[in-house]
């Protein structure tokens, strides 16, 4: 017997990962209903096709910028393809609007990814963590173990591609981006960005900053 899959269970998965109503269909065919390991095979398949244009050039794009609510937080962003053609698509530039929104509602990112972080930043971040003093005493095996799960965590903080989707978090950025990979077709990459706050100084900033650009994006 035929496991009947609703539309409306195929279109909930497609907005989830933006692969084809057929290939969700048919992932959640495979997968006995199961949403969630019908996302993940479709991740995968996406992931693949994503990796192979990972070493495409990619010099087109666009330049985006979002500026938050009152002008207190500005982001200038450029996100590459590898076409003109796909940097007029909608799906592209929604895409380069939602990463502007992520990086403004992400006061702790400085790089766009984990390979991007100078070894210099990554040797300071060791020696803060070495030299806190709930290591003291420990073990040199435990403290090393300590520290690298640390480092690992702060490293992760501090690149955009490793934070989970603000409109989503379920998924990542690099998830994201990989999603857009296998529906455009072509390599996306984020080249740079910068991030002003107004006067300079993180003290203007607010704790609840995030929440605020999340109640934007779910009236969007």
């Amino acid at each position: 017997m035929t496991l009947q899959i609703s539309a409306q269970t195929v279109k909930a998965l497609r907005d989830k990962t933006g692969a084809g109503m057929m290939d969700c269909k048919k992932a959640l065919e495979a997968n006995n209903g199961n949403e969630e390991k019908a996302l993940e095979s479709l991740r995968q398949k996406g992931l693949a096709s994503a990796n192979k244009k990972s070493s495409r050039t990619a010099i087109e794009g666009l330049l985006e910028s979002y500026i938050h609510t009152g002008g207190r937080i500005g982001v200038l962003v450029e996100v590459n393809c590898e076409t003109d053609f796909v940097a007029r698509r909608p799906e592209f530039q929604k895409l380069a609007k939602d990463i502007a929104m992520q990086i403004a509602a992400s006061p702790n990112v400085e790089y766009v990814s984990i390979q991007h972080i100078p070894d210099e930043v990554i040797n300071v971040e060791k020696r803060v963590e070495a030299g806190k003093d709930d290591l003291k005493n420990k073990p040199v095996d435990i403290t090393e173990t300590i520290i690298e799960g640390r480092i690992k965590k702060r490293l992760k903080e501090l690149s955009l591609l490793d934070q989970m989707f603000i409109r989503n978090q379920d998924i990542s950025i690099k998830d994201l981006i990989n999603q857009n990979i296998a529906v455009l077709g072509e390599n996306i990459k984020i080249r740079r960005f910068v991030r002003f706050v107004l006067g300079g100084g993180e003290e203007n900033l607010k704790a609840d900053f995030a929440d605020e650009v999340a109640t934007i994006l779910k009236k969007k």
